[in-house]
Formats: structure tokens, sequence, C-alpha cells
């Protein structure tokens, strides 16, 4: 007993990791991460500044700045030095981007990025990560119940079948929608907004959590099919030695019976012949016993 719990145990410790990985990977903003590269904006002359592109206006013969549609800006940045390069990261909800002073984040909404027409397949990824996680958490509570709970009337193999069937189908489903995923953010690198396309990206840490997760679903599931058919095996086993003991008993009690017929005085009748007892015909004083042929 103490050695299944053991083997349950070691069963839904990597169920519970591939729940806390697909959970944590669908909540963050880490599946893709790169650099946009954009235009410093427009500051006066100012000591240390190194965010923005430094002017100096023009002043008029009176001393004072002309309008803005007059003033004549002097820009000592050229070429490359016009841009500055921030850091951007990208998940399932939303874009965030490193502010000018690099302490703070600008976050806006992904699906306003994605192009129209592929927010729908947007909207189908995310429903199959949170499915993912709904098998997986309810492969967690099954597993978890077959532990605590010891009904002998229950068959708990179904369980097992039961676990490894949704950890397959939560691995697949979330294959599925980390494809789709992938496949959307590359659509959006091309097709999205000119304020928002990266100039160069990589997969995140939440993108290799997600894939470890459909790992960990595949592995659990294997595992838990193999343990579902050897002990199916070793209960059929079981049925058909207990079926031959059976069997064996009732073939040592026929001798018996046959014995016990002999013993009442009963003897076998030749063929062709028939024996009847009419003593109970027979009147008082003659012989107990006639037999007819």
């Amino acid at each position: 007993m103490d050695r299944t719990r053991q083997q349950q145990a070691l069963l839904l410790l990597p169920i519970c990791l591939a729940f806390a990985f697909s959970l944590t990977a669908v909540v963050s903003s880490h599946w893709c991460e790169g650099i946009r590269r954009v235009v410093k904006p427009l500051c006066q002359d100012q000591p240390g500044g190194q965010h923005c592109i430094h002017f100096k206006p023009d002043n008029s013969s009176n001393g004072r700045m002309d309008n803005d549609s007059q003033a004549v800006l002097y820009i000592w940045e050229l070429g490359d030095d016009k841009f500055i390069q921030r850091g951007f990261h990208v998940g399932l909800w939303q874009s965030c981007e490193e502010s000018l002073n690099g302490e703070d984040e600008k976050c806006r909404s992904f699906q306003s990025v994605v192009p129209a027409e592929e927010q729908g397949v947007l909207w189908l990824s995310i429903g199959g990560e949170v499915l993912d996680i709904v098998l997986i958490l309810t492969s967690a509570i099954l597993l978890g119940s077959r532990m605590s709970c010891r009904s002998p009337g229950f068959d708990w193999l179904r369980v097992d079948a039961l676990v490894a069937i949704f950890m397959v189908l939560a691995g697949l489903l979330g294959m599925v929608a980390h494809m789709m995923y992938t496949t959307i953010f590359q659509i959006t690198v091309n097709l999205g907004p000119e304020d928002w396309k990266p100039q160069t990206w990589d997969y995140g840490w939440s993108y290799c959590l997600a894939w470890g997760s459909f790992a960990l679903c595949l592995a659990v599931s294997v595992t838990a099919m193999s343990r579902f058919t050897a002990a199916r095996l070793e209960f059929t086993e079981k049925q058909r030695a207990q079926n031959g003991s059976q069997h064996s008993q009732h073939s040592f009690t026929e001798p018996e019976a046959s014995e016990s017929v002999w013993k009442t005085g009963a003897a076998p009748r030749p063929a062709g012949q028939a024996f009847r007892n009419v003593s109970g015909h027979l009147p008082s004083g003659a012989p107990g016993k006639v037999s007819i042929c």
C-alpha cells in the first residue's frame, strides 16, 4: 500500500508542475522578447541627457525665440544617434515596452496590435491554453482523490485511465495553442503597426514554460497509461487464477458425492433392468423387499 501511494505521489508531482508552468505562462507577458528601434524625442540641449535628441533654438535679433513655425533647430545627433533601442516583451494579453528612463514600462493590449483578421485565431489560442489548464487541474483532482479515498466498491483503475486521457488531451491542446500563438506573433511582426514592430526578437521564458508543461503532460500520460495497463493485466491474471481454483475445487467434490451414493446402499443398475421398491404396497407378513425386473 505504501509503495502504491509513493508511486501515485510521484505521478502527482509532475501534474502539479505542469499546472504551475501553464498557469504562469498564461498570466505572464514574456512569451516573446526583443528590441525595438525608436526615434529619440526632441529636447533642449541639457548636460547629461542621453535619451533624447539635443537641439538648440535659434534666437531672434531682439533676444526672444521665434514662434514654432519659424524656429530653426540645430540637431547634433545624426544617423544611428537619432535612434534608441528599447526592450519589449509580449504575452497572450499585453505587450509591454521600456520607457525612456528605463525604470518603468508602458503596456498596451496585444489584441490592439494584432491584425483584425487574425484576432479570432488569437482567441482560439487563448481558449486552448485555458482548456489545457482546466484538464491538468482535473487530472490533479482525480489523482488526489485516488490517493486520499480508498472505497473498495469503486473501480480506481478507471481513474488512472481518465488521468492518462486528460493529460494527453491537455498536452495536445497546449501544443496546438502554442503553435497558433507563434504564427499570430510572426504575422503581427510583419503586418502590425509601425510603432510596435520589433527590430529583433526571440522566445522568452514564458514560452519555454508552456512547452515544458506540454512535455510533462505527455510524460504523465504515458506513465499513467502504463500503470493502468499493468494493473489491468494483474487484475485479469488474479481473476483467472481464482476461477481456476474454484473449478479445481468443484472437480474434487464430485467423487465425494459418488461415494456418498454408494454408502446409502444404492447400486448401479444394469442396462435394461429397473428396480422398484414396492415394500409400501405389500400386505403384512410378506417379505420386506421385492424387486421387479
